[in-house]
């Protein structure tokens, strides 16, 4: 059985966890809930990080571009330019983000963060701890692309 893109599953996980998380804020509060939501989906996504690792060793950039290219960008839910692929770096910026416009639709943009951009440092050091992953800002949060950068260590 073929796995759901991506976007398929952050759309059906949202379609459970927002009406969830709307009816947690408004009993125990907006902050306090977003609190609990985001330790709890960096802890999985950490989790999910470490699974991949299992499957496949991610231990340069090569393999981390192939990661990337084969996966996420290859199912068209980040539209990117490449700015940086060789033996140290692999960074791209994502200029159309189709995570931003499902949450907007859903009218949970402001969760859209929370539920993905979230998972983003968490999955990454659980996935490769050997190499580094920096990103300054989303579109999610407003600015004009993401931007991911990703090093080795040494």
């Amino acid at each position: 059985m073929a796995e759901l893109p991506l976007l398929d599953r952050r759309r059906i996980e949202a379609g459970v966890l927002v009406p969830i998380i709307r009816a947690m804020q408004a009993e125990f509060g907006e902050e306090k809930v977003n609190a609990v939501v985001g330790e709890t989906i960096r802890k999985l996504a950490r989790e999910q990080g470490e699974q991949a690792r299992r499957g496949k060793n991610i231990d340069s950039m090569a393999a981390l571009a192939e990661h990337f290219e084969n996966g996420t960008l290859r199912e068209g839910s980040l539209i990117v330019d490449i700015v940086e692929n060789d033996d140290a770096t692999f960074g791209f910026n994502v200029t159309r983000c189709k995570f931003m416009e499902m949450y907007e639709e859903m009218g949970a943009r402001d969760l859209g963060f929370l539920l993905s951009c979230n998972r983003d440092f968490a999955m990454f050091e659980g996935m490769a701890p050997e190499l580094a992953f920096g990103r300054t800002q989303t579109r999610m949060e407003g600015a004009p692309h993401c931007d991911f950068r990703y090093a080795s260590r040494q």
